[in-house]
């Protein structure tokens, strides 16, 4: 009798009846709903999902919010992307206001390898919703630019170069966790190199600070778009890789430095070998963490 108790156990354990495909937590890793974090998200000014850029939950689950958004929201949603740069902004509405296809959209806009996939599904119901869509994100070119030379380098670009990003001079505080862990990966340090008044760029000049900062012309850019386009009563829905949230920097310093009244909603996507038992380091990501089996499958 005992031994068929502990066969059953040991089958119930090794055969769950449910694989979610995800779980969400608060900060704390209590675990939570969906509803919960759409309630919340319909109350909020904006709302930063912190994806997997190759992982299909994080996109199948953007655009259920989305859809869900819009059913509470109405025309008071309005979406924006870090995968969509500043100067592609008239591509991207002529698309979803339905002016152009597909194939000239893919002719007059830098579209990520992976639009079709991931991301146009959600342009795709923006247009059929007249949902205003936000490019967000720094061109390229000018990110490139600071990862190079520094910030300095920025005050050489045209007047229309510097339209297309956040207003300069732009403050970088490289003590921060995550630009500092960012330089701490690249074997570099922050010695010397916090910005102030006399000295906006900071001192160092050296590999790991400059692609710090320009982790840091991507988030703060975004913060400046997504303030410029958001309007009293509205949320924005903000598209962008994890790190560019998470842990409530990045983009949320930011916004909070040029609106610190503003209500803000992160999500920050983990993949967990269990996404039942999420460890200790995933606490305090952000204010849900859509954990995800590690083994799922990719877009790319």
């Amino acid at each position: 009798m005992r031994l068929a108790l502990f066969l059953l156990c040991l089958l119930a354990f090794a055969f769950r009846p449910d694989k979610p495909a995800y779980r969400l937590y608060t900060p704390q890793l209590k675990a939570t709903t969906y509803a919960k974090l759409l309630r919340q998200a319909t109350q909020a000014d904006v709302v930063l999902f912190g994806e997997l850029h190759n992982n299909p939950i994080c996109h199948w689950l953007e655009l259920q919010l989305t859809k869900d958004l819009q059913a509470a929201k109405k025309e008071n949603l309005v979406l924006g992307a870090e995968m969509f740069e500043t100067d592609n902004q008239t591509a991207i509405s002529n698309y979803v206001q339905g002016q152009t296809d597909g194939k000239e959209l893919a002719n007059q806009a830098r579209l990520w390898p992976n639009f079709d996939t991931d991301y146009k599904p959600i342009a795709d119901f923006a247009r059929q919703q007249h949902i205003p869509f936000i490019a967000t994100n720094v061109p390229r070119k000018y990110a490139r630019l600071v990862s190079r030379q520094g910030l300095a380098a920025l005050d050489t670009i045209s007047a229309d170069g510097k339209q297309q990003m956040v207003p300069l001079p732009l403050t970088v505080d490289l003590t921060l966790p995550g630009y500092k862990a960012m330089m701490e990966m690249m074997g570099g340090s922050t010695h010397g190199s916090t910005p102030n008044s006399a000295n906006p760029h900071g001192a160092t000049n050296d590999m790991s600070a400059n692609f710090a900062r320009a982790q840091a012309i991507k988030d703060a850019t975004m913060a400046h778009f997504i303030l410029q386009n958001l309007k009293t009563g509205q949320t924005m829905l903000h598209f962008n890789g994890d790190y560019h949230s998470k842990n409530f920097e990045g983009i949320v310093w930011y916004l909070r430095r040029q609106r610190p009244t503003l209500t803000i909603l992160t999500l920050s996507s983990v993949e967990l070998p269990d996404p039942e038992h999420p460890a200790s380091e995933n606490r305090n990501l952000a204010d849900f963490v859509l954990a995800i089996p590690a083994d799922m499958t990719k877009t790319y």
